[in-house]
């Protein structure tokens, strides 16, 4: 499968939206903590409605945590400071797309141990797409790319 990793979510919202995406796709989500809310379930359930319960949801106590159990695997880095275009890489089993903090993105430091950093091209005139946007649009992508669409 295709992984989803969140570092550090600000934001609720987009943690339970994802939460739901990464159900409805079967996917499994990662959460590199700390979060920049308290991650509980009344909090998220208004939003993910029953979907929690669908989801792998992998929770990382740390950077440090999350890059021990992936020995041999790729990290993907979704950033708008990458040269690469998303639909121009060839995304395997085995990948985990990982996306930064709404807020502030990723510190340099997770770009350097990144295998690689895409982007999805957008207007010049704008900063960033919201982040559940971005993960339903790369990992689309991925799935289609690795015939994950037989899900049923």
């Amino acid at each position: 499968m295709i992984n989803i990793a969140l570092f550090q979510p600000d934001i609720p919202q987009n943690t339970a939206a994802t939460i739901r995406l990464c159900a409805c796709l079967n996917s499994t989500l990662e959460i590199i903590e700390p979060c920049g809310f308290q991650f509980d379930e009344k909090r998220l359930k208004s939003i993910y409605m029953d979907y929690y319960k669908n989801c792998k949801i992998i929770r990382h106590q740390s950077f440090d945590d999350f890059i021990k159990t992936k020995e041999n695997k790729r990290i993907i880095l979704l950033t708008t400071k990458a040269k690469k275009n998303y639909y121009n890489f060839d995304f395997k089993k085995g990948d985990t797309i990982l996306f930064g903090r709404e807020s502030a993105g990723v510190p340099d430091s997770v770009h350097k141990i990144a295998n690689t950093r895409l982007k999805i091209p957008i207007s010049k005139n704008t900063r960033s797409l919201n982040v559940v946007t971005s993960i339903s649009i790369v990992l689309s992508e991925a799935l289609r790319q690795n015939n994950y669409y037989n899900i049923e």
